[in-house]
């Protein structure tokens, strides 16, 4: 039976796996088990922060998107950022993917939440049409980053 709910501690060894996956892919991030350990115990631990939104199947994490809260001045009000959407490669191509990002636009939205902003990089062609057909669409803004520690 497969579930959506949100993370507790004991899932961060499953998520240290999905996050090392995501970022195995992505260009900008580099896996570090302790820096995902310390970031996922952050959100689970303080609500206020956000949630992790985890797909189960019996107890294997299957997948996980983090939906965290911030404060628009443009909107006035909550917004949210997401993050870290992984599903595991076996799982894929199931429609789980779908499930999830569709809770997490329901999560924010019930944590009155005005708009959602996540990134993807500029060349994952697949996700970038997974998140147009749910409704996301690209913004005229640039990301920028500076690190401040590593």
């Amino acid at each position: 039976m497969t579930t959506i709910e949100n993370a507790v501690l004991d899932d961060i060894p499953q998520l240290c796996e999905l996050l090392t996956l995501l970022f195995q892919q992505e260009t900008d991030f580099q896996p570090d088990v302790e820096k995902q350990c310390r970031g996922l115990s952050w959100i689970i631990e303080r609500p206020e922060v956000g949630s992790i939104i985890v797909l189960r199947e019996g107890p294997i994490v299957l997948g996980m998107v983090n939906v965290l809260y911030t404060v628009s001045t443009a909107c006035g009000g909550r917004v949210a950022i997401v993050e870290d959407m992984v599903v595991r490669p076996g799982s894929r191509n199931r429609g789980l993917g779908s499930l999830m990002i569709r809770r997490a636009i329901e999560f924010a939205g019930s944590a009155g939440c005005l708009r959602i902003t996540l990134l993807t990089d500029r060349t994952n062609d697949s996700a970038i049409r997974f998140y147009q057909r749910h409704g996301f669409a690209p913004s005229g803004m640039i990301p920028f980053r500076l690190l401040l520690k590593q």
